[in-house]
């Protein structure tokens, strides 16, 4: 699994590049997106140095989780939610980034409360008004924030967006400056918000220009995913 240490360091070498042009100057951390690549892939990944890995399905996520228990990885939810999921996710994952309303949330405390330790959470935010994606809109963040930091077992950390896809560079800077607008309003009503979760394997160098702090990156780490698996 050479190769996919190679595209690693690539990856690590641009994303520091990005960072030292950014104007925020911020911390930028790669989540590796491992939704149907193979637990040996995750495996290569880990032994070159990535601990952190996003997953977009429960079941698949499970499977991996006890096929690498020996490995000490930070997995991250990112997929929509069911709410009959809600409890596997809070008792398996370290981070959710995909919280959009207040039930979700409110199942996710309610199981997180055994655990001891707090779920780390993003609000996902429907950037582009797409009725094919999840995600609250920006008008409904600053209640959803203030309900959801108020329960005890839930940690919120900031925000993700999946922004319409477009090769238009200035399109995508747009759209991520919106995101970050919503972050920054957000901290100006007093939420201590530290993390951004936009950018992908396309566009996460635009990303880190406008302020991502966590770059979501799957294919271009693993390569072209595998034909699409039962979940």
């Amino acid at each position: 699994m050479t190769i996919i240490s190679n595209r690693l360091q690539d990856i690590l070498a641009t994303i520091q590049s990005a960072q030292q042009k950014s104007p925020f100057r911020q911390q930028v951390e790669l989540l590796a997106v491992s939704k149907a690549q193979p637990s040996t892939a995750i495996r290569a990944a880990f032994l070159a140095g990535q601990t952190r890995f996003g997953e977009n399905y429960l079941q698949e996520a499970l499977n991996k989780q006890a096929e690498l228990a020996d490995l000490a990885i930070e997995w991250h939810f990112i997929g929509p939610i069911q709410s009959n999921k809600t409890q596997q996710i809070a008792q398996h994952f370290a981070w959710v980034h995909s919280v959009d309303r207040l039930k979700i949330a409110q199942r996710l405390n309610d199981a997180r409360a055994e655990l001891g330790s707090p779920l780390q959470v993003c609000l996902q935010v429907n950037i582009s008004n797409e009725d094919s994606k999840s995600g609250a809109t920006p008008d409904a963040l600053l209640a959803l924030a203030s309900t959801i930091s108020l329960l005890p077992h839930l940690k919120l950390r900031g925000l993700m967006a999946i922004p319409a896809p477009t090769q238009d560079i200035h399109q995508q800077i747009k759209q991520f400056k919106r995101v970050k607008d919503c972050f920054d309003a957000l901290i100006h009503n007093g939420f201590a918000l530290d993390t951004l979760s936009i950018g992908m394997s396309e566009d996460y160098t635009t990303a880190i220009s406008q302020g991502a702090t966590i770059v979501r990156i799957g294919s271009a780490l693993f390569g072209a995913r595998p034909s699409k698996q039962t979940h």
